[in-house]
C-alpha cells in the first residue's frame, strides 16, 4: 500500500473551517479562557449562570434562534457577492433627486472604507472630534454658500425628510398666522409630497398639492414648499411667488439641487426662508436610496429653530478657535415633550463625504462638472428636437421631459433593452436626468432608445445653447474660503484627510464605553460590500427586477429580525432609530382609529426614558404623561397604575425601554404590559438596549407590540460620528398592515400602511448587507454568545469599580445588564465635576462614557462584547486611578482649581510652555506609564460651550483665526 494514499482508517482528516472560530471568537474580545476570569471575579463559573442571575426567568425565551448556521468571513462575501450579481446597476437616468456621480478614489478609501471615519461617535465630547467637526464646518460653509442662506445645519436624513422638518420649523416661526394649511407645488418630488404628508397628519397640519404655475390659491396658510429645479427638470423664476407668499404672511422653503446651485441663482438670494436637499450627488453612490446626507439651510433669525446639530466655532481654555456642537443641550437630550424634532442620528459620514467632495473639487472644479451635466442635457433635448420629439420645458438644468403620445412605455423599454433606466411620467412622457457620470455614449443609447439619431455629436454640441435663462444665471461667488482651494492634489487632499482622522478618537483607538450606544466592533468583512458596485450602483426607483439581489437580502434580513425579537414583521425603512419610533407610533394611531377608538392619544413615558421617546410621541400627535421611577429605577408600577386609571379611555400606548436606561432587566415588565393591555393600550418596548436581550429574550414575546432596533447599536452598522444609522420599525401582527409604505414602490410595504417616513423605499438600504453579514456570521449561537459577554463585560466593570465609585442601579443578585451607571456626584464636594472626569479620560486615551444621561453627574458606561479583557481592565485601572487623583484633591495635596481633572485635556502645547501648576508635567500627559508608548494628544484645550452659544458662527472661521 502506498503510504501517502488516503485510507478509511487515517486519522489525518481535511477539517472543514470553523465559523464560530473564523468570526465569533473575533468578534468576541475575551478569549474563553478570559470570559472565565471575568466570571471567577463576579462570582459565577459560566455564562449560563451569570444569565440565569441577571435575566428575570419570566422573560427568557424557551427556544434557540432560528438563523442559518453561522458561516465564515469568506463564506458570506461569498455569499453577498452571489446577491450582488442579481442586482443589475444600469446607466442610471431616472432623476427624482437621485443622481450617479464619482467618489474619488482619494475620498472613498480614506473616509467611507476608513475606521478612523466609520467607528467615531457623534462629537458630544468635542475635543476629541475636532476633526470631523472641522469636515462638517466644511459641510455647512458650502451647502450655505451654494443656497444663499447663512445657517446650514450638520445635515440631515434625507431630502424628503428635511423638507418635513423645514414644514414644521415655518410654522413655529410663523407668527403672521394661526393658519395650519401647508402648500406644496405639484411640481415637488413625489416622495417628498408623500413623506411631508405622512408627518403632516399626524401633527394636524393641512397639506395641499397645488399646482403654482398659475400663482399661490387663495386663502391664509402658512408656509409653501417649492422645487427647484420641479420634478420634471423645468426652471422657473420664483421671485415674485416669493414675495407674495410673504406679503400674505406666508413663508417659503424651497427644495434645491445643491450642484444646479453653481450655477443658477440661489434661492436665498430669491427670498427663501428655508431652502432644504440633498447632498447626494456631491460624491455618495446612489446605494439604493442611501445613506445620503440632506440638509436644511435658514435665514437670520431662524438658527435656534434647527432641528437636529449644528457645528458652531467657540474657543478653548487657551482662547484658540475650537469646533463643537453649537446649541448642544437641545440636540443630545432632546426637549422631550417640548420637543420640536425628535432628530438623533444624522448623516454625518455622507456629510463628511460631500463636504470633501466639494474641497477636492473646488468651486471651479464643481463648476465645471455641473457645466457638464447641463451641456449633456441641452446636447441631449436638441438631439431629440431634431428628432421630431417634443421637449416640454424650454429651460432646465439636467433633466429633460419629452412628449411621444402613447409611446412613452415603449420609449422605456428600448432604453431599458439598451442598459439606460428612464422615468416613465406617464403614457405620454418619458424623463430622463442626465448626471456627472453621463457620457455622450449614453446620449447615443439614449436618442436610440426614442428611434431618432445618429448624430455628430461635435456638431451638434457646437450648434446647441444652454437652456438655462439669463435671468436665473448666478452671478455671486461661493466656496471662497481657502479650504476649497488648497486640496485639489491627491497628495494634499490625503494629508488633509489624514490630519483630520488624527485630530480624532474614534473606535480603532481605543474603547468608547458609551451607555446605550453600543459602540462595537463595525466587522471589516461586513463593510467591504458597500463599496461594491453591484450595491452601490442602484437608483432607488429602478424597476425592481434591477435589484432582485437587494430584495432578497431585504426579505432575509427582515425574517431574521423578527426571528430575533419575536415579532411578526419587520419594515426596515425607517433610516435611523427617531424615525422608527415615529413609524411604530403611527401604526399604533392608525390601528386604534381602524379600532374605533382615535380618541386614544395618551403615550406613557417613564421619566428614565430616551429623549427622542418623548419627541416622538409628539410628533405623532400624542399627549405624554410621564411614569415615575422608583427609587431603584424601575417603572414605579404604582404611579403607573395610578396614570392608568386617569387615562384609561384615552390611553393609546406606553413607550418603555427594556432593559431599562438604568442599565437593569425590570422583573415586573410583563406585569407591566399586562396592565397596558388591559386598559386598551399598546406596548412600545424602544430596542436600544437590545444587546442585552439576543437569544435569551424576544420582546415580541414577552408583551412587546412594537419596537425599533438601531442596526447601528446591536447590528454592527457603524456610528460614522453620528450617523448613519438604520431604525427598522419591527411589530406584532395585528400592527403589521400599518408599516411604512412607499407610493413609488408597492414592494416597500402594505398598502394600507402609514404612508412613508423616508424618502426612499427600503431607507438606506446601501448599509442593510452590513447588518446582514453580521447576523449570517455570527448565527444564533455567535448572537446569545455576544449578548452573554457584553452583560458579562457590563457586571465585570461593575465589580472592578464597586469599590471606589457607586453603582447607581441594580437589579436582581445585584447585577445589571449590559451597562452601569457610576456615581459621580459624591466628588462634588471636592469640586470636582463629572465633565472634570470625563475630560481627564481624554487623557488616559478614552473617550468618555455617555456623561450625565439618564441622571445628572453620572456615567453610564457599555463595554459592549467586543472589547477584549485588556482594554476592559485599562479602563478599570483608569477609572481608580482617576479616583485617587480625586482623593488628592480632597486631601488638599492639590488646589481645588488647578490639578489635573480641572485642566484635562492638556495638549502638547501646555506641556511644552510656562508649566504654572500645582501638579508636574508627568502626572498632566502620563498618568500611567503605558501612554509613553502609545498616547492620542488632544488637539485642544476644554472648550467654552456657553461662549459659543453666545457668538453663533456656524461656517469656516478665517484663517487668521487659527494664527498666533
Amino acid at each position: 500500500m502506498n503510504p501517502t494514499s488516503p485510507t478509511a482508517s487515517s486519522s489525518h482528516r481535511l477539517a472543514e473551517p470553523s465559523p464560530a472560530a473564523a468570526f465569533a471568537d473575533r468578534h468576541i474580545g475575551p478569549s474563553a479562557e478570559d470570559r472565565a476570569k471575568m466570571l471567577a471575579a463576579c462570582g459565577f463559573g459560566s455564562l449560563d449562570e451569570l444569565a440565569t442571575a441577571a435575566v428575570p426567568h419570566s422573560i427568557r425565551t424557551t427556544r434557540a434562534l432560528d438563523l442559518p448556521a453561522p458561516a465564515t468571513e469568506a463564506q458570506v462575501l461569498t455569499e453577498l457577492r452571489a446577491l450582488a450579481a442579481r442586482n443589475q446597476p444600469m446607466v442610471q437616468m431616472i432623476g427624482l433627486g437621485y443622481s450617479d456621480t464619482e467618489t474619488p478614489p482619494v475620498i472613498r478609501r480614506n473616509v467611507l472604507e476608513n475606521p478612523a471615519w466609520y467607528t467615531a461617535y457623534t462629537p458630544y465630547q468635542p475635543e476629541i472630534s475636532q476633526g470631523r467637526l472641522e469636515a462638517l464646518v466644511n459641510f455647512q460653509t458650502m451647502v450655505s454658500d451654494l443656497t444663499g442662506l447663512p445657517v446650514t445645519g450638520a445635515s440631515l436624513l434625507d431630502e424628503a425628510t428635511a423638507a418635513a422638518e423645514a414644514m414644521t420649523l415655518v410654522r413655529r416661526a410663523n407668527r403672521a398666522t394661526t393658519s395650519d394649511r401647508f402648500l406644496l407645488d405639484a411640481a415637488c418630488l413625489p416622495q417628498t409630497i408623500a413623506v411631508v404628508r405622512t408627518r403632516a397628519e399626524a401633527l394636524g397640519i393641512a397639506v395641499e398639492v397645488v399646482d403654482l404655475e398659475a400663482g399661490l390659491p387663495d386663502g391664509e396658510f402658512f408656509g409653501v414648499l417649492l422645487q427647484y429645479p420641479n420634478v420634471n427638470g423645468a426652471l422657473r423664476d420664483d421671485t415674485s411667488l416669493v414675495r407674495a407668499a410673504h406679503d400674505r404672511g406666508a413663508q417659503v422653503v424651497v427644495a434645491a439641487d445643491l450642484l444646479a446651485l453653481t450655477l443658477l441663482r440661489p434661492p436665498g438670494e430669491m427670498g427663501a426662508d428655508v431652502v432644504v436637499g440633498s447632498a447626494q450627488r456631491f460624491g455618495v453612490p446612489l446605494m439604493y436610496g442611501g445613506p445620503h446626507a440632506g440638509f436644511l439651510s435658514v435665514r437670520k433669525g431662524l438658527e435656534r429653530t434647527l432641528p437636529g446639530r449644528l457645528v458652531g466655532v467657540s474657543v478653548d481654555a487657551a482662547g484658540r478657535p475650537a469646533y463643537r456642537l453649537a446649541l448642544q443641550t437641545r440636540e443630545q437630550h432632546i426637549r422631550r415633550e417640548k420637543a420640536t424634532s425628535n432628530i438623533c442620528t444624522a448623516q454625518v459620514l455622507l456629510a463628511v463625504i460631500a463636504g470633501m467632495y466639494a474641497v477636492y473639487h473646488g468651486p471651479a472644479g464643481l463648476r465645471a462638472i455641473a457645466t457638464r451635466v447641463h451641456r449633456s442635457a441641452a446636447v441631449l433635448a436638441e438631439g431629440l428636437r431634431r428628432g421630431g420629439v417634443e421637449v416640454v420645458s424650454a429651460y432646465f438644468f439636467d433633466t429633460v421631459r419629452a412628449r411621444v403620445p402613447g409611446r412613452a412605455a415603449e420609449v422605456v423599454a428600448e432604453g431599458r433593452r439598451r442598459g439606460v433606466n428612464l422615468r416613465l411620467a406617464d403614457a405620454d412622457h418619458v424623463v430622463i436626468a442626465c448626471d456627472e457620470v453621463t457620457t455622450t455614449d449614453h446620449l447615443a443609447l439614449v436618442w436610440a432608445a426614442f428611434g431618432v439619431g445618429p448624430y455628430d455629436i461635435d456638431e451638434l454640441d457646437t450648434a446647441t445653447a444652454d437652456a438655462m435663462p439669463e435671468e436665473l444665471r448666478r452671478t455671486s461667488s461661493y466656496l471662497t474660503h481657502p479650504v476649497f482651494e488648497r486640496h485639489h492634489s491627491e497628495t494634499s487632499m490625503l494629508r488633509y484627510l489624514r490630519g483630520l482622522a488624527d485630530d480624532d478618537f474614534a473606535l480603532d483607538r481605543g474603547m468608547i464605553p458609551l451607555g446605550s450606544c453600543t459602540m462595537k466592533l463595525n466587522p471589516t468583512a461586513a463593510m467591504e460590500p458597500i463599496s461594491w458596485r453591484e450595491f452601490a450602483g442602484i437608483h432607488p426607483f429602478a424597476p425592481i427586477e434591477d435589484a432582485q439581489g437587494y430584495l432578497a437580502l431585504i426579505r432575509q434580513l427582515e425574517s431574521w429580525l423578527a426571528e430575533v425579537t419575536g415579532y411578526a414583521a419587520v419594515s426596515l425603512q425607517p433610516n435611523a432609530g427617531s424615525q422608527g419610533e415615529l413609524a411604530g407610533l403611527l401604526a399604533i394611531r392608525a390601528y386604534h382609529r381602524d379600532q374605533g377608538q382615535a380618541e386614544r392619544d395618551v403615550c406613557l413615558i417613564p421619566s428614565s426614558a430616551h429623549g427622542t421617546n418623548a419627541a416622538s410621541a409628539v410628533m405623532a400627535g400624542m399627549r405624554v404623561v410621564v411614569v415615575a421611577a422608583a427609587a431603584d429605577g424601575t417603572v414605579d408600577l404604582d404611579d403607573l397604575r395610578a396614570k392608568i386609571a386617569a387615562h384609561r379611555d384615552r390611553l393609546a400606548a406606553i413607550m418603555v425601554t427594556y432593559p431599562s436606561t438604568h442599565g437593569v432587566y425590570e422583573e415586573d415588565i410583563r406585569a407591566l404590559c399586562e396592565l397596558v393591555h388591559e386598559a386598551g393600550g399598546q406596548v412600545y418596548v424602544d430596542g436600544a438596549n437590545l444587546n442585552a436581550l439576543l437569544g435569551l429574550a424576544r420582546i415580541g414575546e414577552f408583551g412587546g407590540d412594537v419596537s425599533h432596533l438601531n442596526l447601528h447599536k446591536t447590528f454592527c452598522i457603524p456610528h460614522g460620528g453620528g450617523g448613519p444609522g438604520v431604525g427598522p420599525v419591527a411589530v406584532r401582527e395585528h400592527l403589521a398592515p400599518y408599516l411604512p409604505n412607499h407610493p413609488l414602490v408597492a414592494e416597500a410595504g402594505p398598502s394600507t400602511g402609514v404612508g412613508p417616513v423616508s424618502a426612499a423605499p427600503f431607507g438606506s438600504a446601501g448599509i442593510l448587507p452590513i447588518s446582514w453579514a453580521y447576523i449570517r456570521m455570527m448565527g444564533g449561537p455567535g448572537l446569545r454568545l455576544a449578548t452573554e459577554t457584553a452583560v458579562l463585560a457590563a457586571n465585570y466593570v461593575a465589580t472592578r469599580l464597586a469599590p471606589h465609585y457607586s453603582v447607581l442601579y441594580t437589579g436582581r443578585n445585584g447585577l445589571v445588564a449590559h451597562e452601569c451607571i457610576i456615581d459621580l456626584r459624591p466628588a462634588k464636594e471636592t469640586g470636582v465635576s463629572v465633565d472634570d472626569v470625563a475630560k481627564r479620560l481624554i487623557d488616559y486615551g478614552f473617550h468618555a462614557p455617555t456623561m450625565s444621561f439618564p441622571v445628572a453627574g453620572t456615567l453610564m458606561v457599555e463595554p459592549t462584547e467586543s472589547e477584549d479583557l485588556a482594554e476592559l481592565d485599562r479602563f478599570c485601572d483608569t477609572m481608580i486611578a482617576i479616583k485617587g487623583e480625586i482623593d488628592r484633591v480632597a486631601r488638599g495635596e492639590w488646589p481645588a482649581d488647578d490639578h489635573p481633572l480641572r485642566n484635562a485635556p492638556h495638549t502638547i502645547e501646555m506641556l511644552a510652555g510656562e508649566w504654572p501648576h500645582a501638579y508636574t508635567r508627568e502626572e498632566a500627559a502620563y498618568p500611567v506609564a503605558s501612554l509613553r508608548r502609545r498616547k492620542y494628544w488632544s488637539p485642544v484645550r476644554r472648550i467654552d460651550q456657553a461662549y459659543g452659544d453666545r457668538n453663533l458662527v456656524c461656517v469656516c472661521p478665517p484663517p487668521d483665526a487659527f494664527a498666533e
